[in-house]
């Protein structure tokens, strides 16, 4: 099993409408679709970069999460089990969107394998 293609990136965010403002504007990214404060995309070529909002008053982590397109997530996790990667004990979930499983490098950099529900992860468009 070899990973073949990042999906997105995603990067915590602390007011959404802020920072969508910042891709758009002043880095000319197209809005791809936008979940309230909860989450956008933005198309940056190949790969989307993703906004995820934070839920806490704080301030939020720093860096990205680099997410790995599989077609099959058990498989996926399984195999790179096997070869030694150590995986969170929680498999995440967005209903009818996707699942997910998080990872980290040798020097704790964020990681996710992500299997969608459907090729089209947002039929709806920008909620």
């Amino acid at each position: 099993m070899k990973l073949e293609a990042l999906d997105h990136v995603w990067f915590w965010v602390t007011d959404m409408d802020r920072s969508v403002g910042f891709y758009e504007g002043q880095l000319g990214l197209s809005l791809r679709v936008r979940h309230g404060d909860e989450w956008a995309e933005l198309e940056a070529g190949a790969i989307h970069i993703g906004l995820h909002g934070s839920r806490d008053e704080g301030t939020v982590p720093h860096g990205g999460t680099a997410v790995f397109k599989v077609d099959d997530l058990d498989l996926a996790k399984t195999a790179l089990e096997q070869r030694g990667v150590a995986f969170e004990e929680h498999l995440g979930e967005v209903p009818g969107i996707a699942r997910y499983a998080s990872f980290a490098d040798p020097d704790g950099n964020s990681m996710q394998l992500i299997e969608y529900v459907t090729d089209d992860a947002f039929p709806g468009g920008i909620v």
